[in-house]
Parts: structure tokens; sequence; C-alpha cells
């Protein structure tokens, strides 16, 4: 059920005008948790009872957890809450690949064997809720949030529907506290998340379904475009990842909003980034934050000296490479990510002697250098993340890096060069301040007719055949 389909429309309305036609606050968060099964079981009913049924377990032993009286039992608990979804996410997403990886070595040893393939079909946003149950349970246990008792939105908290899936991810404390209150009907939030969903469902028709049409065909056979074709593609897919992950939160937001929810912002601006440290605090925020939460600082953080925090930082983008998928690719990409900012610390210390060098570089010309150079770099990483095997990712990147003849891009590039426009423009008006007072100023009729063009717009230039959300498969 896509978020840009009729069938989600026709859903999301029943739901919302139930929602706020029911007068008692209890009734309507057991309306979002079923509302929320629903959701979920139309892509499979096993699999929703399956994740349903962890999310209870998850319950229980955050009630344990708190009301347990020796730290050793706590402790215990908490290994096992850990435990038991760390194994659900490795045996669903990370058996096969393995499976497949330890008999690859073996044979690569002398010593073939041929091991059972799974093919397991992994619930869909398996990441997304791992993440988030085990950050409830370690808060619980640390004494930052008392363990939910209503069971009711201790569900809500991990099946509402907005983030169900793609996330963002959500913290327990951020979120638990809004499933308490009662909420009132509120006209500028509904508007605000129209804005929100509108914005989101434009990004996602209008450039990365768009986009697809040029990026898949030359992923998926890279060694016979030439080199154009290749650059082309691989901006053709940062646009697309983008536009389909923002697209997505953006609606998530929006859809929240109007039932009286704020989910966490996951995007601010990425590409105007000026370091791959500022990418990241603009980058799938909810994922990067809990990755420092949860694994960085644990490790030590940037307590323990030059070469101790490059490990820690390793590791931990190792580990946000390997949450994407089970895939050598992605951990390569998790690799990359890692030694580039380790390299941008080794950089920036060797800056702080020159304050020349830190002049130049914050200057007008130089802010828009760091800005392109951190724009080319991610979208060489995207290759590695792209491609499906280190053979195509080292073959496409060899063809881009060393001019080679081929195949053209399979349609006009006057399509990318307008959509690469229209984003570049969109990311300049949400720097102005004065653009959104100018927004605010107008009349209603006017606003609405705006936002009227822009939903034609979106499904005047969305294809003919709609493209599932790239971040539903992790």
């Amino acid at each position: 059920m896509l978020f840009c389909t009729w069938q989600f429309a026709q859903f999301f309305v029943v739901v919302f005008t139930a929602y706020w036609l029911l007068p008692w606050a209890r009734a309507r968060v057991w309306l979002l948790v079923g509302a929320s099964l629903y959701f979920y079981a139309s892509w499979s009913r096993p699999l929703a009872v399956l994740v349903a049924g962890f999310t209870f377990l998850d319950y229980l032993l955050g009630l344990a957890i708190q009301h347990s009286g020796t730290p050793c039992r706590r402790r215990g608990l908490l290994l096992l809450g850990l435990t038991l979804n760390l194994g659900l996410l490795g045996y669903f997403k990370y058996a096969d690949f393995f499976l497949r990886s330890l008999e690859q070595a073996l044979a690569a040893a002398g010593a073939p064997a041929a091991l059972p393939a799974l093919r397991l079909l992994a619930p869909v946003g398996l990441s997304f809720y791992t993440f988030e149950a085990i950050n409830y349970l370690v808060d619980v246990y640390r004494g930052r949030l008392p363990a939910e008792r209503n069971v009711a939105n201790f569900f809500l908290f991990i099946l509402f529907f907005p983030h169900l899936v793609a996330g963002p991810i959500v913290r327990a404390r951020d979120f638990l506290p809004q499933a308490q209150r009662v909420k009132r009907w509120d006209w500028l939030r509904l508007h605000l998340g129209l804005q929100f969903f509108l914005l989101g469902l434009l990004k996602k028709l209008a450039v990365a379904d768009r986009m697809a049409r040029f990026a898949e065909p030359i992923f998926a056979d890279p060694g016979s475009y030439g080199t154009g074709a290749l650059w082309l593609g691989t901006l053709a897919y940062a646009l697309q990842v983008y536009g389909d992950f923002s697209g997505y939160s953006d609606m998530a937001v929006g859809a929240a909003h109007m039932l009286g929810y704020k989910l966490t912002k996951n995007f601010d601006l990425p590409y105007l980034a000026a370091n791959i440290a500022d990418f990241w605090r603009r980058w799938h925020i909810s994922l990067s934050t809990w990755l420092r939460d949860h694994v960085f600082i644990p490790l030590g953080g940037s307590r323990g000296g030059r070469w101790r925090t490059a490990g820690n930082l390793l590791a931990t983008m190792l580990l946000g490479g390997l949450w994407h998928g089970a895939n050598w690719t992605y951990l390569l990409w998790g690799l990359l990510h890692g030694l580039w900012l380790v390299g941008h610390r080794a950089f920036a210390d060797l800056c702080a002697l020159r304050p020349g060098l830190v002049r130049l570089l914050h200057s007008g010309p130089g802010t828009a250098l760091r800005v392109g150079c951190t724009f080319f770099g991610f979208c060489l990483t995207l290759v590695v993340f792209r491609c499906t095997t280190l053979t195509e990712g080292a073959t496409m990147l060899g063809r881009m890096l060393w001019p080679s003849a081929g195949l053209p891009t399979p349609m006009l590039a006057r399509a990318l060069w307008l959509t690469l426009a229209a984003v570049a423009l969109g990311h300049y008006l949400a720097l102005r301040p004065a653009w959104r007072q100018w927004t605010c100023r107008l009349p209603a009729p006017v606003r609405g007719l705006g936002y009227a063009s822009a939903l034609a717009l979106a499904l005047i230039l969305a294809p003919g055949t709609g493209q599932a959300f790239i971040y539903f498969q992790f």
C-alpha cells in the first residue's frame, strides 16, 4: 500500500475521518493500532502477526527490566531483548548472505560445500523496527524513560503506519508522550501536514520515479555504456535516491501531523553539505543519530585519541552499511564513508593550524568548492551502493574514471538537467527565509491554486508505472 497510490489515499481518508470523529482518546489510539496492523498485513498477514508478536514481547521485556530488583537481572533482560531483536533481524535479513559467503569461502579454501539457501521473505521495514525496539529497551535500562504500561501506546509507537516500513526511526521518549496526550483538531497542523505530504509526493513522482528511468537501464548493464552515460546515470540515481527517501519521509511526517503526531526530521538539504561530517548531520538523520548514540559513543566516541576515534568511526559506518542490506557492496559503501570521515577529521586538524586556509575554505568560492566535492564524492560511493556486486561496481567506476566508449544514455539528457535545476532551485528557496514569509502571506485561494498545481504536476510527470520506495528493502 504505497503512499502515492489511490489505495493508500482511500485507506487514509477512512482512518483520518474515523479518527477525528471518535470522541474518546483511548479509542483513537486503538483505531490507529488496528489501522497500522491492517496497513502492514496488506503486504503479508503472517509477517504482520510476527511483527506484532515481537512488539508485545518487547513491551513485556521493558516492564520486566524496569521492575527487576538487581542490576544483574536487568542486564540479563536487556541482553535477552537485544539478542531476540537482533536475532530476528539476522535470521530474516542476513542468514542467506552469511551462508553464501561461507560457501564461497569454503570453495576458495579448497573445501567446497553445498549449504542450503533459506530464501526467507524478510518483514518490510524490519531494520527500522529493530532499531526502534533496541532504542526503547536501552533507554528503559538506563533509566532515561519509564517502561510504557499501556500496551496500546507501545504498539502504536512501534507500528504507527506512517513510519512503519521506511522510517524515520522513532525514539520512544519522543513518541510515547505524544500517544498519552489528548489530540485536538488543529487547522494549522492539518495545513502543515498537507504541505509535507504534497512535497513528498512531488519528490517521489516527479523526481525519483522519473530519474529511475535514466538510472535503472545503466546500472543493469554498466559495461555497455560510455563514460558520459555512466556519469549521467549516477547523477540520476543521486537524484532518485534523495527524492525517493526524503519524499517518503516527508509524506510520513505529513500523514503523522494530520493525525496529531510529530515525527523526527530525517533530511535537511543534504546535497548542500560542505563536508562528509556535515552530510551525515543532514542525511537520514534518524539513522545517523541512532548510530552515534548506540554505537559510536558506547565504543568510546572521540575520547580515546586519534587512532581509537578512527577505529570507532570505521566500525560505526561498517554497521551502518550492513544495516542497509546483506551484500558486500553495502559493507564497502559503509567502509568508504568511514574512511572519508576519518580523512575529514585529519584534514580538519591540519586546517586548524592554518587560519588562512580556513578563511579561504569558508569563503563563498571555497564553500561552493567544498559542497561540489562532497556531492561528487557521495555520487561515487552511490555507484558501489547501487551495484549488485563488487565486480559491477569496479567496472562502472573504472569506466567512469577512464574515458570509455559505449552506448549513450537511454533517454534524452535534457529531462535530467531540468530535474536537477528544479531540485537546485528548491534547495535555494528553502534557504531563503523571505520566501517562506512571502508564501505565508499569500491569500488562501492563491495558495490552494499552488497546491493543486503541484499535485497536477506530480501526477502529469509521474511515469506510467510507479516505483516501490527504495528503502522498503532495508
